[in-house]
């Protein structure tokens, strides 16, 4: 995949974060035009929980992966999993799973640790083989414990202004699923949403050569407390792999299944290629130099939204010493509580 950017006019302009918490019970189906009301007994209500999906070979990447996980290597001045990261956090999300290797796993835990530095809770699942991106929700299972899901893939890298708004609007809605899609020149290497007019979404293609639309479908999914049971039910795909077009195609079928479409000022990356890693890092050099603010930064990020204080941040930058990393990190805690202005 490669990156994708357009230029925004006020690419600075300050985001609204409004953490909610999803609740289940009864909701609404849109179907032919027809809202259905649909009640189901799920029991206790849960807030979502979070999946960082950081498993994987890495091989489009080989021979940089090939002794480290992808999701370790750098994007400028910051490990790769600090953005996907840190976009569960400005959707709210305070319980987080991260899906790694066996090999890779300890590598995780010592970046990041249990996450109480950040005030979240973060928990480290293995997957001993890749078999396809919906495998995450049957991995996951135990963990989420019937609560709604976003899941994140660990080499997607977002940024916009009002992208704190969008995810707060998936993040609220109280059943089905909700995909994220961006416009592409090439969609041929994609999964492709296709909207009807009715502005539902009509299909989804994964990696079509006549593709029906040139929304491409990224790596960020919100999905009720349905889907590792639907997982489950799942068959292996042509190439032996769980697909997430297949676990998506179901909440399609019943309309349920809407869709966020990051318009002109976002950008997306997918960062699994030498060229698309080397683009992603130019991009976040350029905005954090010319803006003096950092984008996908966890410590910033959990103090500006009340997880961690002062003491707590300064705690953080010490770690980093005399880096440009720790100097913003101390700049921060000594300032007043000037309204967050990076996205993820």
């Amino acid at each position: 995949m490669t990156q994708h950017w357009t230029p925004a006019k006020n690419a600075t302009a300050p985001l609204s974060f409004n953490p909610l918490v999803s609740t289940f019970g009864d909701h609404s189906e849109t179907g032919n035009g027809r809202q259905r009301l649909i009640n189901r007994e799920v029991g206790p209500m849960k807030k979502r929980k979070g999946i960082v999906l950081a498993g994987g070979a890495g091989s489009r990447l080989h021979p940089l992966t090939i002794s480290v996980s992808k999701q370790l290597l750098p994007v400028y001045d910051k490990p790769m999993i600090y953005y996907p990261l840190s976009v569960l956090m400005l959707a709210g999300i305070g319980e987080i799973a991260i899906i790694t290797t066996p090999r890779d796993r300890e590598a995780f835990r010592d970046l990041l640790g249990n996450g109480t530095n950040l005030g979240l809770r973060l928990e480290y699942i293995t997957q001993p083989a890749p078999e396809g991106l919906a495998q995450a929700y049957l991995l996951a299972e135990d963990f989420l414990d019937g609560a709604a899901s976003a899941m994140v893939l660990g080499d997607n890298i977002f940024f916009g202004a009002g992208l704190g708004s969008l995810l707060a609007r998936a993040e609220s809605a109280r059943s089905g699923a909700c995909i994220f899609a961006h416009q592409v020149s090439d969609a041929r290497t994609y999964g492709v949403v296709e909207i009807g007019p009715d502005g539902q979404v009509a299909s989804l293609q994964e990696k079509p050569t006549r593709p029906k639309s040139d929304l491409a479908a990224t790596g960020l999914y919100f999905l009720d407390h349905r889907a590792s049971a639907r997982a489950r039910r799942l068959r292996p795909s042509a190439r032996g792999e769980l697909e997430i077009t297949a676990l998506l195609d179901t909440y399609l079928s019943e309309g349920t299944l809407s869709c966020q479409q990051l318009g002109r000022g976002f950008a997306w990356f997918d960062t699994g290629t030498p060229d698309n890693l080397i683009a992603a890092g130019d991009f976040i050099r350029t905005i954090e130099t010319r803006q003096g603010t950092k984008i996908g930064c966890i410590e910033e990020i959990a103090y500006r939204r009340g997880l961690i204080g002062k003491a707590e941040l300064r705690a953080l930058a010490q770690r980093h010493g005399r880096t440009d990393y720790g100097t913003y990190l101390r700049a921060l805690a000594d300032e007043g509580g000037e309204m967050l202005r990076n996205s993820a």
